[in-house]
């Protein structure tokens, strides 16, 4: 069969660069070696963990805050399997859209393993072992990334698990141990500490979340601790393996003391690599980076192979659903002859824990990095009479602007419903707001984006007027 456009992988990145791309009048087939579209995002990923993190916040709340608001419980039972049931409907249900979207998008698919044979020939390889050949005049690689896993950890997928495993856990563990402290581990590692679990973190470097603004690190470890969640900082793993039904993990600090920890299940959250294996990269001359991992592409996201393009996880960039999405755009549109843009500078990164920590720009650690002048702001929820009246007042909104023209440079906040406020956020970055455009724009009360003005007011001239 000859197509347009052929793209591997159906994740958010594939699926999205696909429908575009039929869109615009191509021809277009997409390769997914699962039985289900989706990708790690909707299948294992992004998805079903929020679909537990919203059934555990229920439970907490329910045992924890529901008798203050006049609501009396009695008998309160976890049912993990029906959690679990009904995270699976969720996952059913969105893959299921996808594979609706292809039909109605009138988008061929194939199951299997694909591989180059040439620039133009794609090997469908099935898992009957059949296979058959494909060819297009482009190609979209979108094969996203699978769990980094170090030889020193013994993963056996039940004691010792990935981030996949512990979608599925048919008890609580008594004792979560946790190797990363960043946005997979602590989600997950949340949903475990509000069933009861005692939960352990084992984190390299000094903070949690070490990527973001080292001050919403600071605040969500003083909440995740409300939880009962423990933290071992400046610890490394030197092995963790399991013994029947327990796990052992030994850690060593940056001072050289060696301790040994002991729970019945470790989740390893160490990050994620960029999945290439098995496209046959090499056949073809596509150059990768990163050793031997990451797709090397251009400024129109085009490898060093004309026609054949790559997105997502598997390139340069944060490993981000909506980051894949919009270069999945971004490609169909260049294939098309169109001038697309992305502003890499303006994606958010979201950690889907209570409270919710979104951010987005720079923050003040790079600013000082590059000698930038800035000035900030910060308004905490506790000042919120929304955030009061719903008893979340965790957190805070910090807006950092540039000190002579008082543009928006960065904003990062931790609180309720940061995952989607932070998009009013983009959207002042995207048009260039100023600290004191936000703070004179007119927001409705009481509501939690009303800190994102205060927040904004204390960075123009220390204006905020609720603290």
């Amino acid at each position: 069969m000859q197509y347009d456009v052929v793209v591997i992988g159906s994740g958010p990145g594939g699926y999205v660069a696909a429908i575009r791309c039929a869109q615009l009048g191509m021809k277009t087939a997409v390769i997914e070696k699962y039985n289900t579209f989706g990708g790690t995002c909707l299948n294992v990923g992004c998805i079903p963990s929020k679909a537990l993190l919203d059934s555990s916040e229920h439970y907490y709340n329910a045992s924890h805050h529901f008798l203050v608001h006049g609501i009396q419980l009695k008998d309160i039972k976890l049912d993990l399997k029906q959690m679990i049931r009904r995270k699976d409907e969720v996952v059913q249900q969105n893959t299921s859209g996808i594979a609706y979207l292809f039909k109605k998008n009138k988008i061929t698919s194939y199951h299997g393993v694909g591989s180059f044979i040439d620039q133009h020939t794609i090997k469908v390889s099935k898992s009957d072992g059949t296979s058959e050949n494909i060819t297009a005049k482009h190609v979209i690689i979108a094969t996203g990334s699978k769990p980094t896993i170090f030889p020193f950890i013994q993963v056996d997928g039940k004691r010792v698990i990935t981030s996949t495993e512990a979608l599925n856990l048919q008890e609580v563990p008594k004792h979560l141990i946790l190797i990363g402290g960043g946005v997979i581990g602590l989600e997950l590692g949340s949903v475990y500490a509000r069933l009861g679990s005692k939960v352990t973190v084992v984190e390299y470097a000094d903070s949690i979340i070490s990527t973001m603004d080292k001050a919403l690190g600071r605040e969500l470890q003083k909440s995740l601790t409300k939880l009962g969640m423990e933290f071992l900082f400046n610890h490394q793993v030197i092995h963790a393996e399991a013994k029947g039904k327990k796990v052992l993990v030994a850690v060593e600090n940056s001072k050289g003391e060696k301790l040994s920890l002991e729970g019945d299940y470790c989740l390893v959250a160490t990050g994620r690599t960029a999945y290439t294996d098995s496209l046959g990269l090499e056949h073809i001359g596509i150059q990768v980076e990163e050793r031997g991992k990451k797709i090397t592409v251009n400024d129109m996201l085009e490898t060093s192979v004309k026609g054949i393009y790559a997105i997502g996880d598997v390139i340069r960039g944060p490993m981000l659903a909506h980051k894949a999405e919009d270069e999945g755009i971004f490609v169909a549109e260049v294939i098309a002859g169109q001038k697309p843009h992305i502003n890499y500078n303006l994606i958010p990164g979201v950690v889907y824990t209570w409270p919710e920590v979104a951010s987005v720009g720079f923050t003040e650690e790079q600013l000082k990095e590059r000698g930038v002048k800035y000035k900030s702001g910060s308004f905490p929820f506790k000042a919120s009479g929304r955030a009061r009246a719903s008893m979340d007042m965790d957190g805070f909104i910090k807006v950092i602007a540039d000190a002579q023209t008082d543009e928006i440079l960065g904003v990062h906040m931790i609180g309720p419903r940061a995952a989607d406020m932070i998009a009013e956020a983009v959207v002042a970055m995207e048009f260039r707001a100023s600290a004191e455009d936000i703070g004179r724009i007119c927001h409705a009360h009481p509501t939690y984006t009303e800190a994102f003005k205060e927040a904004s007011l204390a960075a123009t001239s220390n204006r905020a007027i609720h603290v």
